[in-house]
């Protein structure tokens, strides 16, 4: 069984909606090499978890005018994070939290520090990354152009992992890439968000998601992170969503038909 989900949209849409941090699902032979007892690990999921932001992607599909394809994690983060660099590359590695992490959102031991990522790497994060790579070529053949939109949230309060938390946290955060963000994308996205209380540009979080084949290579390849404060739509750390669930599905939307 597949441990993430396209869910097609319109053929002639551009559009995939990336859900890669909603999911709190833990395999049994991953969970056993976590070293939380069963209340820590539920509480480290409360801090980790991008919450409701399967929900906020499904809301934006369904309103809007040509429905976006959807390409969603079943498996938390903490299995492996799909979004990170596979290499040395990748700056999340100064706090154990590659694509395999060894350390938890508040810096304490998660698995040992030896753990071999090879076996996360080769089940999971590999198999996720050519998928979303053919989703995204798939849109280009069809369209001649793929726009990735990252859906995530994150905490009021920064947490002690983060290595950028001293920056603004505006209510919408929204990352760029220099090659991969156009102008016009990033407005579409400021205007369709700016009912929130602000809009902000990469802090705390930066950057995009786009699959290496066209990183930095392909400009047909457009992309945008939104990054929503979780207090704009839930309780606080993982509590029940919010009215702002279906309000930021409809900003969502809006998004989606200026694209």
């Amino acid at each position: 069984m597949s441990s993430f989900h396209l869910l097609p949209g319109a053929g002639d849409s551009p559009v995939v909606l990336h859900v890669p941090h909603s999911s709190r699902e833990i395999p049994e032979w991953v969970r056993h090499g976590i070293e939380l007892d069963d209340a820590a690990l539920e509480l480290e999921l409360d801090h980790i978890t991008d919450a409701h932001t399967a929900a906020i992607a499904t809301a934006g599909a369904d309103a809007a005018a040509l429905r976006p394809w959807r390409f969603v994690n079943g498996l938390s983060r903490l299995v492996i994070d799909p979004e990170r660099f596979p290499d040395e590359r990748e700056e999340m590695l100064a706090v154990g939290m590659g694509a395999v992490y060894t350390r938890t959102t508040h810096r304490e031991r998660l698995r040992p520090a030896d753990t071999d990522p090879g076996p996360f790497m080769e089940r999971y994060f590999h198999p996720y990354a050519l998928a979303m790579t053919a989703a995204v070529a798939d849109r280009l053949e069809a369209v001649g152009r793929a726009v990735v939109i990252d859906v995530h949230s994150y905490p009021t309060e920064p947490l002690p992992y983060e290595l950028h938390g001293d920056g603004p946290r505006p209510p919408i955060c929204l990352g760029t890439d220099p090659f991969h963000t156009p102008p016009e994308l990033l407005a579409a996205a400021e205007r369709a968000f700016a009912d929130f209380g602000g809009t902000g540009l990469d802090s705390p979080f930066a950057g995009t998601y786009v699959p290496l084949d066209f990183h930095g290579k392909d400009a047909r390849v457009s992309a945008l992170m939104i990054e929503i404060r979780r207090d704009v739509c839930m309780t606080e750390p993982g509590g029940p969503a919010g009215a702002g669930v279906e309000r930021l599905g409809t900003a969502l939307a809006a998004l989606i038909d200026a694209i």
